[in-house]
């Protein structure tokens, strides 16, 4: 555990798994504390694997005259959101060609796995780009499944901000370790679940880069960041900035990465931290 510490000027936090409960829920404490925060001029930022069609869920349980949420890091890294304009602002697509690599590389070492793709159009819900496509027969990690079935090499025919791979019997850890060497430098390999589900994205893409890249639209201050995160795609955001916070219930590579260790979203963990400057 570190101490307190400066006084944070940018709080980025992971959703699920960290800000939310396990039903979804920001609780008060948790609200109440970041209200506080932006009440003094602190900048909140959502980074996390969700794409911007997802940020909604959260951001409309905020009072927005209390406490706005300007910009959302997404899809890992790869895209840079303003939550406020519903709009796109950057994107870190792989190309068709790359994208039919992977998926090549996907079925020849995880045998029978499903693959899907996120693309990204110019807002969260551009109706000219279909956001989420897969193969027939993909199994989703998700209880919100919203994907568009096409053809298998249809999944490679557009740029995606990252490609999906699932193979529900098997630990999300395995199926990256049975990729890193294949695929190589070719794409950064993450994963938010270990219940057989990893993420391709353009080589280092990943939170921090992402939020690397939303301070060249934002112009906030960066002098002392802190960051919140649970499982393997936080640890390069935990790592990059002054003090990252992993709960307690992480997995051991986030756990690894943090500063410190704070109790479990279930428990107020972001809460119980941001309480020492904002309470």
């Amino acid at each position: 555990m570190s101490g307190v510490g400066q006084r944070p000027t940018l709080i980025a936090s992971d959703v699920d798994g960290t800000l939310i409960d396990d039903d979804n829920v920001v609780s008060e404490r948790t609200k109440s504390v970041l209200a506080n925060a932006v009440a003094q001029g602190v900048d909140f930022v959502l980074a996390t694997g969700r794409p911007p069609r997802w940020i909604a869920e959260i951001t409309d349980q905020f009072d927005p005259s209390v406490l706005p949420v300007r910009h959302a890091v997404c899809a890992n890294g790869a895209i840079v959101y303003d939550v406020e304009n519903d709009r796109v602002l950057w994107a870190a697509t792989l190309a068709p060609d790359v994208l039919l690599e992977l998926g090549k590389l996907a079925l020849e070492h995880l045998p029978g796995c499903g693959i899907a793709a996120e693309r990204v159009g110019e807002s969260a819900h551009d109706a000219a780009t279909a956001p989420f496509v897969a193969t027939a027969g993909y199994q989703h990690a998700w209880l919100n499944p919203d994907h568009v079935e096409v053809g298998d090499h249809e999944i490679y025919t557009e740029p995606a901000v990252k490609l999906l791979v699932r193979a529900p019997r098997m630990p999300s850890a395995e199926m990256a370790q049975r990729l890193s060497g294949p695929i190589g430098e070719l794409a950064q390999i993450t994963y938010s679940t270990d219940n057989g589900l990893i993420e391709l994205s353009l080589p280092d893409t990943h939170k921090a880069s992402g939020l690397r890249k939303l301070l060249e639209y934002s112009g906030s201050d960066a002098s002392s960041t802190i960051a919140f995160g649970d499982m393997p795609n936080d640890v390069e955001m935990l790592t990059w900035v002054d003090h990252g916070v992993a709960m307690g219930h992480a997995h051991p590579a986030a756990l690894a990465a943090a500063d410190e260790i704070t109790v479990g979203n279930n428990d107020d963990g972001v809460a119980r931290v941001l309480e020492r400057w904002f309470g």
